[in-house]
């Protein structure tokens, strides 16, 4: 079976399971490990001197093993001939890899939540989702932080993996989030991880870099909104993190709104830029066509990279094998 088709495959099922299931609740899941040896190597390394270094080995060893790992799994597949084997691990390896449907799903529950049972509901549930303090935050504010939420995450948990994945396969992938899953955990530049987390914060912003980009501008692109490429730009650049402030901006240009300002995060305030100028009410409804940019968003990508492949299939004008072995 020709590789570029089982790739197609691969991305198909991965995508339909994510858009029909998201996260499995009762099945083990590939992140909660990821975040469980993560902390055990925390644990373990995060303390005396040298933690920079420390932080940096653990990083090496840990993005490493997450993608040989798959990458000796596929193989052995591969050489086997065992087609069905090969595309159930890799579909199910990237599934685990994508979190659209539960990003929106979570995204929806907060402004339900908040519309149903009022602001301290409210506040509570969108605590599950962000990172920033939710204490005293008010309607606009919990509708702000929500709809910055579900912009940032569609390049973090959909857009940013399929990329890898067009480029360096399922192993990508994994790579990726584990990577990603590092910098969410030990990334700050506070006391305990300022030395240990610097490289996980730093390798995460240069591997987001250009998906985020591509994120806002095919945010912009199924809008139907290109003309807010300057915007994006112009807006992108004034956050201190290097990527999350694109999707934002483009999310910020669709709907005609304002994002950003200063927030609380450990109890410390924060000064944030504003993205936008037109502070104006967000509504409830807003939601639906927030859910709807990140599934046309996603639907794109998706599309894309299956012409891809499938030009690749018909013209290999170069070897593309990084993740299938022959």
């Amino acid at each position: 079976m020709e590789q570029e088709l089982i790739g197609i495959v691969i991305l198909v099922v991965a995508i339909l399971l994510d858009t029909l299931f998201g996260d499995p609740q009762k099945l083990p899941h590939l992140i909660v490990g990821y975040g469980k040896l993560i902390s055990f190597f925390e644990k373990g390394l995060n303390k005396g001197n040298q933690k920079l270094l420390k932080g940096l080995g653990m990083v090496i060893v840990l993005v490493t093993l997450s993608f040989i790992i798959p990458f000796g799994i596929i193989a052995y597949f591969q050489q086997a001939e065992w087609w069905i084997a090969n595309i159930l691990f890799s579909s199910m390896m990237l599934f685990y890899c994508l979190a659209n449907k539960t990003l929106v799903k979570e995204g929806k529950a907060v402004l339900k939540v908040l519309e149903k049972e009022g602001l301290e509901a409210g506040r509570k549930r969108l605590s599950w989702i962000v990172g920033r303090d939710t204490t005293n935050l008010d309607e606009q504010s919990i509708k702000r932080a929500t709809f910055e939420t579900l912009s940032e995450n569609l390049s973090d948990g959909v857009i940013a993996p399929l990329f890898f994945f067009a480029c360096f396969g399922v192993p990508g992938a994994m790579a990726y989030k584990m990577i990603n899953t590092l910098d969410s955990m030990v990334g700050y530049k506070n006391e305990k991880y300022h030395l240990f987390g610097k490289f996980s914060a730093k390798l995460d912003d240069v591997v987001n870099y250009i998906p985020a980009r591509l994120t806002a501008i095919f945010m912009l692109l199924v809008s139907f909104r290109l003309g807010g490429l300057i915007f994006v730009f112009r807006e992108g650049k004034k956050h201190s993190s290097p990527n999350a402030a694109y999707p934002e901006a483009a999310l910020a240009y669709i709907l005609n709104c304002r994002f950003g300002g200063p927030n609380y995060y450990g109890g410390k305030l924060v000064y944030k830029p504003y993205i936008g100028e037109n502070n104006r009410p967000i509504e409830f409804e807003e939601i639906n066509r927030v859910a709807s940019v990140n599934y046309k968003t996603t639907f794109f990508t998706t599309f894309l990279i299956i012409g891809l492949f499938y030009f690749l299939h018909l013209y290999p004008v170069f070897e593309f094998s990084f993740w299938w072995t022959k």
